[in-house]
């Protein structure tokens, strides 16, 4: 039986000196609540981080640090396409080893066509609002109208 559990404290700070140190640990352990230490898979374009460790339980085995610039603004359509079917075990090939992708990506007539990716943008000020041409069927009721008559008042 061990008193100190040598071990735990090992882990412990090879996690810490894995987030940077202890104050990028606890910056980090302040904006997304877990410490975890994993092997970094690969960046995309936005600067997400993925990593990956095999010893945690399937389903958290695989994670994504946002970008340093977004702070705490960070939100789950940041992830590009390329790394969302590998984020979610849909795949285990990453977006550099997928000759599907890699074909897309490295052919100049699809990205014509192709538009960078963005994050959903909706419950913001930049959400998209279609412009509508067609007249409003739905009229607000102000109350004085009744079946589009106007009401009669005992003692007008």
């Amino acid at each position: 039986m061990y008193l100190i559990p040598i071990d735990k404290w090992a882990r412990f700070f090879r996690i810490v000196s894995q987030n940077g140190g202890p104050f990028k640990a606890l910056y980090k352990l302040w904006r997304t609540d877990t410490l975890k230490e994993g092997k970094l898979m690969g960046v995309d374009c936005s600067g997400n981080k993925y990593y990956e460790n095999k010893n945690y339980m399937m389903g958290r085995s695989r994670w994504v640090d946002y970008a340093p610039n977004v702070k705490l603004e960070y939100d789950a359509s940041q992830v590009t396409p390329e790394w969302f079917g590998w984020l979610h075990y849909k795949t285990d090939r990453l977006p550099s080893e997928d000759c599907a992708k890699y074909r897309l990506y490295s052919c100049c007539w699809c990205h014509r066509w192709l538009l960078p990716h963005s994050e959903n943008m909706s419950g913001t000020s930049e959400a998209y609002y279609p412009y509508s041409t067609v007249r409003s069927h739905i009229n607000v009721w102000d109350g004085t109208y009744l079946f589009n008559y106007q009401l009669k008042i005992k003692g007008d």
